[in-house]
């Protein structure tokens, strides 16, 4: 099952990022190309760890 956030779209661009999720992986698309990646559970984990501590923030 595909989710997206729902602060996704907030400019009314089109720009949003989807992510389904099973015990192993995680698949990330873009909404409108449908093309997807996948990444291993420990990846997703780091990555949503960067997010929450605001390492990708502008400075």
């Amino acid at each position: 099952m595909w989710r997206k956030s729902s602060r996704s779209n907030n400019g009314g661009n089109g720009n949003c990022v989807e992510i389904a999720l099973n015990g192993s992986a995680a698949r990330v698309r873009d909404s409108k190309s449908r093309a997807s990646s996948e990444v291993t559970a420990p990846e997703w984990a780091s990555f949503i760890g960067a997010v929450k501590r605001g390492d990708f923030e502008k400075n």
